[in-house]
């Protein structure tokens, strides 16, 4: 009969490797193997493609680019990504002019916000500031004060018809 403690014997099956407590050092490790998604909105067709400014960043100045950006640190100064998507997430402090094709408020926002598409003031949002953009969505619980321009998709600040223009009036 086989006796598995025996020496000079293996079982079939041998236990796998464990790491050295010492490697971690007690620090959490962090596995790339499980990516996360934010739970905030579904995921855009470009994923990869978001920047993120996390709790402890302050930035001042303009930031511009040609990729979704997420903020949960502060910002100051101007906000222009057009095409993409910015989100102010819960611990977000953003006081600055926003321009991008949608623009989603968990935080707070001090500044005039522009989309091409919508602007989404979620519960927790905090909006101060006037509004341009195609589509708004306001939850119940947020907080928005300022002026609000529905413009069709496309539309620029020219008026759309004769009859709203200073050359009809005369």
């Amino acid at each position: 009969m086989w006796k598995p403690n025996q020496p000079g014997t293996t079982p079939a099956t041998p236990e796998p490797q464990r790491p050295a407590p010492s490697v971690s050092g007690g620090a959490p490790s962090f596995e790339p193997a499980r990516p996360t998604a934010p739970t905030s909105s579904p995921v855009s067709a470009a994923a990869g493609d978001q920047a993120t400014i996390g709790k402890s960043l302050i930035v001042k100045g303009e930031l511009s680019g040609s990729e979704s950006l997420y903020i949960d640190g502060k910002v100051e100064g101007a906000i222009n990504l057009p095409g993409n998507r910015v989100t102010i997430g819960r611990n977000g402090q953003v006081a600055a002019n926003i321009s991008a094709r949608e623009i989603v408020v968990l935080g707070k926002v001090r500044g005039n916000c522009q989309a091409a598409d919508r602007i989404d003031i979620r519960a927790e949002g905090s909006l101060t500031g006037d509004v341009i953009a195609a589509r708004i969505s306001i939850e119940d619980g947020a907080f928005f004060k300022g002026g609000i321009d529905i413009r069709k998709p496309g539309a620029g600040d020219a008026p759309k018809t004769p009859e709203n223009s200073p050359e009809a009036a005369g």
